[in-house]
């Protein structure tokens, strides 16, 4: 009990906490003792006594009226006396006064010795608990290193992260990813839950188009520094993604910035990703532009943005030959699934009879009267 204040410091250095939270803490544990140990229905307040560096434990007993009904409620009527009771004891009480009585913990012997030790371990581990929660909370989004510790039956993954645990889930896994102990990887915080039970739980992801943006500002200078902006990502982990990027900075040429010389940069990020193919593409304002952009390798002849009611772009039209078709679409459908992905719009592909030159260009195909008004005109 003797200098309690200079264990609240202590404990606070050594796990890493704010004295006065430490200490609000040991107040509560003190508190909840007396309540235990001398009387549930007792109020009890702990007042730091700065002479003596200790808590003293104080009962409080509120001065009411003799007529109110808290002195007939059984559970709190024990934190109320009536006036004219309390003016037995001091006849210069007035309404909403305070008495209080002091007690003394240690002549409550091993029990409240007992009981004062487990609540202040409860009250600091839940301390400790909420920090790091509240820690790995505005963690969420950004990446995280660790060392796997363990891969379970079920391919979850295990992660030691600075001083807590995390769970990599196997949804959560590039796919062809093998780990095993003693393997350091890298993730990004994807969810963070508090649990009466098993306590603090975090859940991390190779899988989140996240992961991708994490990896580029480590790779990518002009990324990490905000002279070329991720102005959005999609995934189809393991094998492809595309990234929007646009410079902040007019000497700074944003996709060549992040591809770096000979690719180095983009290449570094790929190896990361199992291999996975990153489109880098120049972001725009104007949607018709972006979309054109974000089909690629496919050549399009024309975009058209059909907008809701609301006038918020819900679906685009894309006109191109059918030749470019294959290319829009991608294996198994890769491409065009980015592109809406990235876009946060439906895509419909509407075919034409016009051809693609080697040149990139587009040849309209023109037959009978349309080939004649050719001709003439």
């Amino acid at each position: 009990m003797e200098k309690i204040l200079d264990i609240a410091e202590a404990i606070a250095h050594e796990k890493g906490l704010k004295p006065d939270q430490v200490l609000n803490s040991l107040k509560t544990a003190f508190i909840q003792t007396a309540k235990r140990v001398i009387g549930n229905k007792f109020a009890f307040e702990a007042v730091v006594n700065d002479q003596t560096k200790t808590l003293d434990i104080i009962q409080i007993i509120t001065v009411v009226a003799d007529d109110d009904e808290r002195l007939q409620d059984e559970e709190i009527a024990p934190a109320f006396i009536s006036i004219t009771d309390a003016r037995e004891y001091d006849d210069q009480v007035e309404l909403d006064d305070q008495l209080q009585i002091p007690h003394e913990l240690q002549e409550y012997g091993r029990t409240a010795a007992s009981q004062l030790h487990r609540e202040i371990e409860y009250h600091v581990q839940r301390l400790v608990e909420d920090e790091l929660y509240n820690k790995y909370q505005s963690k969420i989004g950004t990446l995280v290193t660790g060392r796997v510790t363990r891969v379970d039956a079920q391919n979850n993954t295990y992660i030691e992260v600075d001083e807590v645990r995390a769970v990599l889930p196997m949804k959560s896994r590039i796919k062809g990813e093998v780990f095993e102990v003693g393997d350091h990887l890298k993730a990004v915080v994807r969810r963070v839950n508090m649990d009466k039970e098993n306590g603090m739980q975090i859940e991390l992801s190779r899988t989140s188009p996240k992961f991708l943006e994490e990896l580029l500002a480590l790779e990518v200078p002009e990324i990490a520094d905000g002279a070329v902006i991720i102005e959005g990502s999609a995934r189809i982990p393991g094998e492809r993604a595309k990234v929007a990027l646009l410079s902040t900075h007019p000497q700074v040429d944003a996709v060549g910035a992040t591809v770096g010389v000979k690719g180095v940069r983009i290449n570094a990020v790929s190896a990361e990703l199992i291999g996975e193919n990153i489109d880098c593409i120049e972001y725009t304002t104007i949607p018709e532009l972006f979309i054109s952009r974000i089909m690629a390798p496919a050549i399009i002849s024309h975009v058209e943005i059909v907008k809701n009611e609301d006038g918020e772009a819900q679906k685009a039209i894309i006109t191109l030959p059918a030749d470019q078709k294959s290319k829009a679409i991608g294996k198994s459908g890769i491409n065009i699934r980015l592109a809406s992905m990235l876009s946060g719009l439906n895509i419909e592909l509407v075919e034409t009879d016009a051809t693609t030159s080697e040149d990139g260009t587009i040849e309209e195909a023109k037959d009978g009267v349309d080939a004649l008004e050719a001709l003439f005109n």
